[in-house]
């Protein structure tokens, strides 16, 4: 399956897109987390757990909640401190959630998928990560050319974290990078030099890692086309393996910091898509293939080859190309994804540290997907990742024809047929159009029966679409 090119013609872009601009979710997990509940808990995961299948591939998720400073854009899960003993707290009480997370599974399952998120993983020192990495590792033990990839920030990791890494057999390293731009750097309260960026990428690649990955952020205080132009030249110019080019997430209730932003030094909305628009076009033009919302690949990474064989996948780490795998979340807010439900743990590192030394999972909500919520994922899925709906495909799953299922949302579909941003096809499914898939969200927001609820909270949920 080839992917259609992107349609980067900016005027007609703006003068459609822009009309679904709004708040909506990202879809890494259907139903999306607000609408899952507090009475699912700790004893219900752990019976999900064990009842989950037994010798079915598995995917590990590990959160590092540590950074040394604040972000003033990040809307993460994070602990700013420079003190030693809440790391080596953690790493006590993060080997007893692994002893006690591995008890409540039925039998050892491969791991194909190994990652660690955060806040800063490399805020760890050499030594912790490679207690951690062994912790996880023996009790979750990762198959022979698993992907085994972490998150770093440039400015802490030292050539010392590199060895360290590829000693425990990390492979994939991703890079925040934001923005190059200094007056940018200095509104979001991060400073990083290209050539910083540059030696950390040679020096992974050098160690042996196979894949690099540099993450951008369009939408931040005081971006013009001009400083965007120049910080792509520099990331082109570095050459990672794969780019994830996220859209600003102005969350202010949920990021504080972020209330310091001036809303005169964010770019206006049309600037905003025309940052995007630009971006696409650069990469596209450097030979990256787009995958899909926010990432680009190497046409030879295994992240576009997952696109041309349909193997992509999206969930609570982005797309990965392990289909079809369960997720195990470790530490502070993780999230778990099992065939038929998802727990979150607990937010707060107090709290999460009380649940564990009690002997408990540190579950705060959860949800157990209907016979709805399953066919509904699989739609949302399909689009989010392929960018369409085989009518074929659905009736060999579900056994029942999607254009009589759907009837009504295929009708809501009428104003992006009218756009051209979506097709519906003569048997019944349905494709996205290249322009359409710059809102790939909006179009799964159709099939989201919990929306119109969410949509009447009192609080705002979601970051914008657009």
């Amino acid at each position: 399956m080839t992917r259609p090119t992107i349609e980067l013609d900016p005027e007609r872009a703006e003068a459609i897109l822009l009309r679904y601009a709004g708040s909506g979710p990202r879809y890494t997990s259907y139903p999306t987390a607000p609408t899952w509940s507090d009475a699912y808990g700790a004893a219900d995961f752990e019976a999900d757990l064990a009842s989950s299948a037994s010798g079915a591939d598995l995917s590990v998720y590990v959160h590092v909640p540590f950074c040394r400073s604040l972000c003033h854009f990040c809307a993460c899960n994070r602990v700013i401190t420079r003190k030693s003993e809440p790391p080596a707290r953690y790493l006590d009480t993060i080997e007893r959630e692994i002893g006690r997370v591995r008890a409540a599974l039925a039998q050892e399952r491969p791991v194909v998928q190994h990652h660690w998120g955060g806040g800063t993983p490399t805020h760890l020192d050499p030594a912790q990560v490679k207690r951690l990495f062994r912790a996880v590792n023996d009790a979750f033990p990762a198959v022979p050319g698993a992907e085994i990839s972490l998150e770093v920030d440039p400015r802490v990791t030292s050539d010392a974290h590199i060895d360290a890494l590829r000693e425990c057999g990390f492979n994939r390293i991703s890079l925040g990078v934001q923005d190059f731009e200094p007056r940018v750097q200095t509104a979001i309260h991060r400073e990083q030099s290209p050539e910083m960026t540059g030696r950390l990428v040679e020096r992974a690649r050098a160690s042996g890692f196979e894949s690099v990955n540099l993450d951008l952020i369009y939408g931040l205080p005081f971006q013009t086309l001009e400083s965007t132009e120049r910080t792509l030249d520099e990331v082109i110019a570095i050459a990672p393996d794969r780019i994830a080019l996220y859209a600003y997430a102005h969350v202010t209730w949920v990021a504080k910091q972020q209330r310091g932003f001036e809303s005169k030094d964010l770019p206006a909305p049309s600037l905003r898509l025309r940052l995007q628009l630009g971006a696409i076009r650069r990469l596209l033009e450097a030979g990256y293939e787009y995958i899909g919302m926010d990432h680009f690949a190497r046409p030879d990474d295994e992240l576009a080859r997952a696109v041309r064989e349909r193997t992509l996948r999206r969930n609570f780490m982005g797309y990965t190309t392990r289909a079809g795998v369960d997720l195990i979340g470790l530490g502070p807010s993780s999230i778990s994804e099992l065939s038929r439900s998802y727990a979150q743990s607990v937010r707060e590192l107090e709290p999460w540290h009380e649940a564990v030394d009690a002997g408990r999972l540190a579950t705060l909500r959860g949800h157990r997907l209907t016979p709805d919520d399953l066919e509904r994922r699989w739609v949302i899925g399909e689009i989010m990742c392929h960018g369409e709906v085989r009518a074929a495909e659905w009736r060999a799953r579900f056994g029942t024809d999607f254009a009589n299922r759907f009837a009504s949302e295929r009708a809501a579909l009428e104003p992006f047929v009218s756009d051209e941003l979506v097709e519906l096809e003569p048997e019944g499914g349905l494709r996205v159009t290249p322009l359409g898939r710059l809102v790939l969200r909006n179009v799964a927001m159709v099939f989201d029966a919990y929306l119109a609820e969410q949509r009447s909270a009192s609080k705002p949920l979601f970051s914008q679409t657009v």
